[in-house]
C-alpha cells in the first residue's frame, strides 16, 4: 500500500493550500499531480485483479485517452470554425482551431516514428515535442479541473461591494451580452442579499475607456444597472482601468476608502473566474471571484486564451521546465 503514500501527501497538501487561499495555480498543479499518482498508484495494483478484469481495466487506461484526444482534437477544430464564423478573424478567435490542429499534428508525428529507421536525431526530436506537449497537457488539465471546482463556489455570508469587470462595448458605447452577463450576476447577488434583510452591497463597476470607444466602460455599464432597475446611490463607477490588475487595484482603493475592513465579491465571465482571482490575491482584493455564464461556442476559445495568459505570467519556470524536458528528450533519444 505504499504506492498510495505519495497521493495521500499530495492530497492533503492540495487541502491545506485550498483552506490557507483557494486563489492559487499552485493548488491546481496540486490537484493533478493528486490525481496522476493516484492513477499510477492504482496501476500497480492492476496485476492482482483476476484477469477478465485486468484487461478492461488496462483498456481503459490506454485505449480511452486515446480516443478522448482524437475526439477533443475534432472538437476543438470545429469549435475554431464556428468562432471564425460567429466572431470573425481576430487571433484570440483562432486559439481552439490552432490546439485541435496542434493535437492532430503531434499524432501525426508520432506516427511517422516507425518510418524513421535508426534516425537518432529524429527520434530526440519526437521525444521532445511529446514531453512538452505533454507538459502543457498536464498544466491545461490541471487549470481547466480547478477552475472548474472554483467556479462552484458561491456567496457566503454578506459582502459590502459587488466588483463587477469590464470588457468592450459594442459600438464604442453599448454593453454587450459578455459584459450583461456580469451584469445581471452582480445584480442577483445584490437583490437575494437585501432579500435577507441585510444591508445591500454597492454594485462597483469597473472599466476605462478604450481608443475606439466614447465614453469609459463603467459608465455604460452604471447607466445598465440603473436602467435594470438599480438605485443610483449604490452604484459606483471606477473609469479608469485598463486591465484586470487595474481593475482590481483601483476598485481596492476605493472600496478601502470606503471601508477598510470591507468584504467583496467580484463578478467575471466563468471562463475568466479563476485567472481574475489569482490577480485578485496579486492586488491584495479581499474577495473571491464568481464566474457568470457565457455562451458555449465562446467557452473553449476563450478558456485556452486564459490558460495561454496564466502560462506567460509563469514564463521563467516554465521555460526552465521545457528546457530540462528537451534536454532529457535528447539523452534518451540519442542514447548518451
Amino acid at each position: 500500500m505504499l504506492a498510495f503514500a505519495p497521493p495521500a501527501v499530495l492530497l492533503l497538501w492540495f487541502c491545506w493550500g485550498v483552506r490557507q487561499d483557494r486563489r492559487q495555480f499552485r493548488n491546481a498543479v496540486l490537484l493533478g499531480l493528486t490525481v496522476l499518482s493516484l492513477s499510477l498508484a492504482l496501476l500497480t495494483q492492476v496485476d492482482r485483479l483476476p484477469h477478465r478484469l485486468a484487461v478492461p481495466v488496462y483498456s481503459l487506461v490506454f485505449l480511452v485517452p486515446v480516443l478522448a484526444v482524437i475526439v477533443l482534437g475534432g472538437f476543438l477544430v470545429a469549435n475554431g470554425l464556428t468562432m471564425v464564423r460567429k466572431e470573425g478573424r481576430r487571433p484570440a478567435n483562432l486559439l481552439s482551431g490552432l490546439a485541435g490542429t496542434g493535437i492532430f499534428a503531434v499524432l501525426i508525428l508520432v506516427m511517422t516514428a516507425d518510418y524513421v529507421g535508426d534516425s537518432k536525431g529524429y527520434r530526440a526530436f519526437i521525444l521532445a515535442v511529446v514531453f512538452v506537449t505533454g507538459y502543457l497537457a498536464f498544466l491545461f488539465l490541471c487549470f481547466l479541473g480547478y477552475a472548474f471546482l472554483y467556479g462552484r463556489i458561491r456567496v457566503r455570508g454578506d459582502v459590502d461591494f459587488v466588483v463587477m469587470l469590464g470588457s468592450g462595448l459594442i459600438g464604442g458605447e453599448r454593453v454587450p451580452p459578455l459584459l450583461a452577463s456580469r451584469l445581471r450576476a452582480g445584480l442577483t447577488i445584490h437583490a437575494q442579499q437585501a432579500a435577507r434583510g441585510a444591508k445591500p452591497p454597492v454594485l462597483l463597476v469597473s472599466g476605462g475607456q478604450g481608443p475606439d470607444e466614447q465614453l469609459p466602460e463603467a459608465r455604460a455599464m452604471g447607466r445598465w444597472l440603473i436602467d435594470q432597475g438599480a438605485d443610483p446611490a449604490l452604484v459606483l463607477e471606477e473609469p479608469r482601468s485598463r486591465t484586470t490588475s487595474q481593475n482590481l487595484r483601483f476598485s481596492r482603493a476605493m472600496m478601502e476608502e470606503a471601508d477598510e475592513r470591507y468584504v467583496c465579491v467580484v463578478v467575471t465571465n466563468n471562463f475568466h473566474a479563476f485567472r481574475a482571482a489569482m490577480t485578485a490575491r496579486r492586488e491584495g482584493v479581499r474577495g473571491q471571484v464568481l464566474g457568470s455564464p457565457t455562451a458555449s461556442y465562446f467557452w473553449p476559445s476563450a478558456t485556452i486564451r486564459e490558460f495561454v495568459a496564466v502560462f506567460w505570467e509563469h514564463r521563467r519556470t516554465n521555460a526552465v521546465l521545457c528546457v530540462l524536458l528537451v534536454a532529457l528528450a535528447v539523452v534518451l533519444g540519442m542514447g548518451l
